[in-house]
């Protein structure tokens, strides 16, 4: 995507490489707007390595591992409204207000979420959330296209995954400490602090890019399009509930779920996304791969640690860390001088690390298998990831024109999130299906409470679909 050039009034749209002043993104005029927009990652990477540890708790708490998975998977349902209102939201008033009002109501939904007496308002509380991170994200794309110039690019994308070490490796830790002496409460409810970093270091410098690079205002929403993102937001919601029954009741909102959601995806991403046309439709729909099958599996592994192998919360959730730390390395190597001949190469590889680390952590099922080779596999997959996700980022960039970077920045997100909802629901269904959900044995939380074979088969479906994402990357080349 050669990212969100901006158009005012009475002026054509201006790319930023034509007042490229020279530098890195730590440099010159970057500098302070890098540093705000990798304090909003560290604001989402921190809440996300601190839900991952406290969550096995909190549902068995609020008496609610039936909803595991709705608990995650409900943060992305919302997210799917909140991209496409999002997009055109910075595409016709720039992204500064969008990311402002999104920090505030994902801060909100943390609070909700906090103080939740059962576990529907807890999963209220993640849509919240959902609401706000789907605002948050697509600004930031839509900064990264109007601000930096695209040799700078994949070194962003790289900052903002290397934005995750450090929660990464504190997040585990004093979430799980938290948990431990405080309760899982104060996980969620310290959270919101951390808002005030990127309110301070961000806003002048989002204000300078705006000034410099104004933005039609006359335009007004697609109608069309907040109503297909509502649509689709629904029928996530619906198939959810369905799949959470399991009983013939469950059909009609399923079915209900399912005939809003298949025309609403039609209508919001790219044509052809869905048979991984050449080009940009695949990038599209290779995020969504990538990110579902990845994070479907990572959702279960705390709580497989938990249960299977008797780990506290705090080294379950250390589990994820070497993930965080390799996504950057990943994400890192992409960036780096002379990749970008391997991009399309990158992709594919990304995609069979992924799946040997899904594959590698359901190892641990087995009871002569050390717990630490599911941290191994993990830091394999996030060399995966972050190999994946940016590269499929600035492909997107590269191939989308200039007056599409709301639009395009929302569709890539939209494909994460519906991903994520799909196979994330999907584990939800197969988890319980399999005799995972059991509350009582969960509350009891004895060691091996859980189904064993729930487990695997979760991260055996998601190796699956992982491989499913190496044989597409070969289609991110226009014919």
């Amino acid at each position: 995507m050669t990212t969100a050039s901006p158009t005012s009034v009475d002026s054509a749209p201006i790319p930023p490489d034509a007042t490229d002043p020279g530098g890195g993104v730590l440099t010159g005029r970057y500098r302070a707007l890098t540093l705000g927009i990798v304090s909003v990652v560290l604001l989402l990477a921190f809440e996300a390595t601190a839900v991952n540890t406290a969550m096995p708790v909190a549902a068995r708490q609020l008496d609610g591992i039936q909803l595991y998975a709705f608990a995650f998977s409900g943060y992305f349902t919302t997210t799917l409204f909140a991209l496409v209102v999002s997009g055109q939201w910075c595409d016709r008033r720039g992204p500064l207000r969008p990311l402002f009002t999104g920090i505030a109501v994902f801060g909100a939904g943390l609070v909700v979420a906090g103080a939740a007496p059962g576990m529907w308002v807890f999963v209220a509380g993640r849509a919240i959330q959902g609401l706000g991170g789907g605002l948050v994200i697509v600004a930031l794309y839509v900064v990264v296209g109007r601000a930096y110039p695209e040799r700078l690019r994949p070194a962003v994308f790289a900052a903002f995954s290397s934005a995750w070490v450090l929660p990464s490796i504190v997040g585990p830790v004093v979430s799980g400490a938290v948990t431990d002496h405080l309760g899982w409460r104060w996980v969620f409810l310290a959270v919101p602090v951390l808002i005030l970093l990127p309110l301070a270091v961000m806003g002048p410098a989002l204000r300078r890019s705006e000034r410099e690079q104004p933005v039609a205002t006359g335009a007004a929403f697609d109608r069309r399009r907040t109503r297909l993102a509502a649509m689709a937001a629904l029928g996530a919601g619906l198939l959810q509930y369905a799949g959470q029954r399991l009983d013939l009741i469950g059909l009609l909102p399923a079915l209900a779920g399912a005939a809003l959601l298949v025309p609403a995806v039609l209508g919001l991403l790219p044509a052809g996304t869905l048979r991984a046309a050449r080009g940009l439709p695949t990038v599209i729909l290779l995020r969504g791969v990538a990110a579902g099958a990845f994070f479907a599996a990572e959702a279960f592994i705390p709580l497989m640690m938990v249960t299977q192998r008797g780990l506290s919360p705090t080294l379950a959730g250390l589990t994820l860390t070497s993930g965080g730390l390799s996504w950057a390395l990943g994400s890192w190597l992409q960036g780096r001088p002379g990749a970008e001949r391997y991009r399309e190469a990158m992709i594919r590889w990304g995609f069979l690390l992924t799946a040997v680390a899904i594959a590698g952590a359901a190892l641990v099922l087995v009871p002569a298998v050390p717990a630490w080779v599911a941290a191994l596999a993990w830091g394999v997959g996030g060399i995966g990831m972050g190999l994946t996700v940016a590269s499929v980022s600035v492909l997107m960039m590269r191939l989308s024109a200039p007056e599409d970077a709301g639009a395009n920045s929302a569709s890539l997100q939209m494909s994460d999130a519906l991903g994520n909802v799909l196979l994330v629901g999907l584990s939800g269904v197969l988890f319980s299906a399999l005799g995972g959900g059991s509350v009582a044995a969960a509350h009891e939380g004895a060691e091996g409470a859980g189904s064993a074979g729930a487990f695997t088969v979760i991260f055996l479906t998601m190796a699956g679909v992982a491989l499913v994402g190496a044989v597409l990357g070969g289609r991110v080349r226009k014919g």
